[in-house]
């Protein structure tokens, strides 16, 4: 009945000449997407959901991201 949701696909490399991490946040459930916006077309790449501390460290480190270089975009 129901469809099982696919895993996210992996994405290419952090490119930081052509994207900027982004945490994408929902104003209304408080829900947090960590990934890649695209500097000239804006297009938002989904790496991994942001449940808590850890998860945003495991992204700092899977993607070597520094965490004050990661904006916040509602």
């Amino acid at each position: 009945m129901f469809k099982k949701r696919k895993n996210h696909a992996i994405i290419q490399p952090y490119n930081s000449k052509t994207q900027e991490p982004v945490i994408r946040a929902s104003i209304c459930t408080g829900e947090q997407v960590a990934g890649f916006r695209d500097k000239e077309s804006g297009k938002f790449e989904e790496a991994m959901l942001i449940r808590g501390e850890g998860d945003l460290q495991e992204f700092c480190s899977r993607y070597g991201v520094k965490r004050e270089n990661i904006k916040k975009v509602w």
